[in-house]
């Protein structure tokens, strides 16, 4: 399998203008690549950040080539491997940060319940304003309280 990439933008625009000869898909380890050939040179399809693109299913494949326009195309399985190893597909870094979004938006909406509660409060009555000097005040005993432990 050729090593240069092409990008989706630049195939995309290859395709509009009618210059892709061929395309093959490639099985690989875990999935499938697709080289690209148009007038003397063979490319595979890049992901975002340039390595080759690796589809894990065939079907999102052959979806994403009709999109674009090419119905076409040679499928060589020799290479294919259904199964990546497990390791290589662990992202527990990304269930951290689900979890660590998820706590954020609730704190946010609990600070937002008691910001709104207390408003409520001040314009009903309910909650009386402090002023500038009993605040001062309370929050100096506060830290003298916090110091002394």
């Amino acid at each position: 399998m050729p090593t240069d990439t092409i990008d989706r933008t630049t195939l995309e625009h290859l395709v509009q203008a009618g210059a892709i000869r061929g395309a093959s898909i490639v099985g690989q380890p875990g999935g499938w690549g697709v080289v690209f050939q148009y007038g003397l040179t063979e490319r595979v399809l890049a992901a975002r950040r340039g390595a080759i693109r690796n589809y894990r299913k065939f079907e999102t494949l052959v979806d994403y080539l009709k999109s674009i326009g090419i119905a076409k195309y040679q499928v060589d399985a020799t290479g294919y491997a259904r199964v990546v190893p497990a390791s290589d597909r662990k992202r527990t870094d990304a269930a951290q940060r689900m979890k660590d979004a998820h706590a954020a938006v609730a704190y946010r909406d609990w600070l937002e319940g008691k910001v709104k509660t207390a408003r409520a409060g001040i314009a009903d009555g309910s909650n009386k304003a402090i002023s500038d000097t009993e605040w001062a005040a309370e929050r100096a005993q506060w830290e003298r309280e916090a110091s002394d432990a």
